[in-house]
């Protein structure tokens, strides 16, 4: 008999865990008859308020469920809601941990295959002999598969959050203006294009466009470094900090284009549906990272002549000796080029 009740855990980062989303929604509009609870961080709930038959357990697993005691609270709680199969689609320390415990109390658990070999191989081959790897998201789907119950993301229908009052009437603001979100920064310095040269990319914008309006997008800590990009202040809008989480997931939806790094932005706006440019440094979209149902030319790489061994990092959390001036031939007009084209 197939599982009913299917508990899901997956705690960080932001981007792994918005690219669950194709996947939890495509599953609840597959199997109406299933019910999901998501475990995960508290801060990421407002990420899967579109998804039907979806139950989000919160889990502070840095303060209450924090250690082998907190760890076993938690798992006591997911026994509590009495799934008949739990996926972990982490696989780190903390749900092993977890999963022995589920197991101990009867709980079936199917695990996500991560192809650490496979990544590991990719960083230590030149680009000219790699093949792309399976996307995190399939893998996400072949745990479900696992579990018998195939995902087709081929059929995945993106849904966009109903406009609260207050962002309704910030966006009626701007008209038909056409709107351009950026989200300069990344967690990583090889992620990250450098911010030089998102402000050339802005200015250049600003000047080939007369029907458009950006917003920057980042944590309330980034406010002041994004502030220095706002070249325009009739026309570049510093978000951070401006509003709560779920109101900048409404924004985000109603974008025309998103330009993002490798990081969390540019999945959150794949999952509404939104374009998606993106600029990679030392990672590379061979890894499986890319934002969902995105092009390869909506994808802006270094030059792979000059830097054969890319992606020299999986997660970008790496030096890569050699790589310091990887951004150097990522030229702004090119990224600016990008955009305007996708965005027409």
């Amino acid at each position: 008999m197939t599982p009913r009740k299917i508990a899901v855990l997956r705690f960080s980062a932001l981007g792994d865990v918005a690219m669950t989303v194709p996947v939890l929604k495509t599953f609840a509009d597959t199997y109406p008859d299933k019910k999901i609870y998501f475990v995960s961080r508290p801060f990421f709930e407002p990420v899967f308020k579109q998804i039907p038959w979806l139950t989000y357990i919160p889990a502070d697993v840095d303060n209450h469920y924090k250690g082998l005691h907190g760890l076993w609270a938690l798992s006591r709680e997911i026994k509590r809601i009495n799934p008949d199969v739990v996926l972990d689609l982490h696989d780190v320390l903390r749900t092993k941990i977890i999963r022995r415990f589920l197991r101990l109390q009867g709980i079936p658990v199917k695990v996500i295959d991560k192809g650490r070999r496979e990544k590991k191989a990719l960083v230590n081959k030149p680009l000219r002999e790699a093949v792309p790897l399976k996307t995190t998201h399939q893998r996400y789907a072949d745990v479900f598969a696992s579990a018998g119950l195939p995902v087709n993301l081929e059929k995945f229908k993106p849904v966009k959050p109903p406009l609260s009052e207050e962002v309704r009437l910030f966006l009626e603001m701007f008209g038909n203006s056409k709107k351009i979100g950026i989200a300069p920064l990344a967690k990583h310095p090889g992620k990250q294009y450098p911010t030089g040269g998102t402000k050339e990319v802005i200015e250049i914008l600003i000047k080939k466009t007369s029907d458009t309006v950006i917003f920057l997008f980042g944590a309330p800590g980034e406010k002041k470094l994004l502030e220095t990009m706002v070249t325009d202040k009739n026309r570049v809008f510093n978000l951070a900090g401006l509003f709560s989480f779920d109101k900048e997931l409404e924004i985000i939806s109603r974008l025309d284009l998103m330009w993002a790094m490798d990081s969390g932005n540019g999945h959150l706006a794949a999952n509404f549906g939104v374009p998606v440019i993106t600029t990679w440094g030392i990672t590379h979209p061979y890894a499986g990272f890319a934002p969902f149902g995105q092009k390869p030319e909506q994808q802006i790489l270094p030059d792979t002549n000059k830097f054969p061994m890319l992606p020299c990092s999986i997660y970008g959390n790496k030096i890569c000796p050699g790589y310091e001036k990887i951004w150097d031939d990522v030229l702004p007009e090119t990224v600016a080029e990008t955009i305007i084209e996708h965005l027409a």
